[in-house]
């Protein structure tokens, strides 16, 4: 058995465009918002690592929040405030929730065009 190849930035962009554009039908449309939600969070999250790990390379192990913390020190500090936020707006979205209502196609739609900003400033 071969090992599992690591998530790429591009491959969970694609996947997120896909849900969002309605390809995977058999999805119901909250499920593909929340989908699409996790995709650019976790292309998010890969990026802020990577962007961390190369200003850092002898960081120890460390939670995705403490990196998110250290961006602020690798990054413009407008780039990791906007990160944060979209962090967390995306994690709000994702997570499913009995008394809240799920991510609207507006927000998907323009949490996506952040996160397409984003996954390209920081891998500048």
């Amino acid at each position: 058995m071969t090992a599992p190849s690591p998530a790429s930035v591009e491959g969970l962009l694609l996947t997120a465009d896909r849900l969002f554009s309605g390809e995977l039908a058999h999805a119901t449309t909250a499920g593909r918002h929340r989908g699409a939600c996790l995709a650019l969070r976790t292309a998010l999250e890969l990026c802020v690592d990577r962007a961390v790990e190369t200003a850092m390379p002898s960081l120890p192990r460390t939670t995705g929040r403490a990196k998110l913390l250290l961006l602020h020190s690798v990054a413009p500090a407008e780039t990791a405030r906007r990160a944060k936020a979209l962090w967390s707006q995306l994690s709000l979205g994702c997570h499913y929730h009995l008394y809240e209502l799920g991510p609207t196609y507006d927000q998907v739609r323009a949490w996506r065009v952040e996160a397409h900003g984003l996954v390209r400033e920081l891998v500048l």
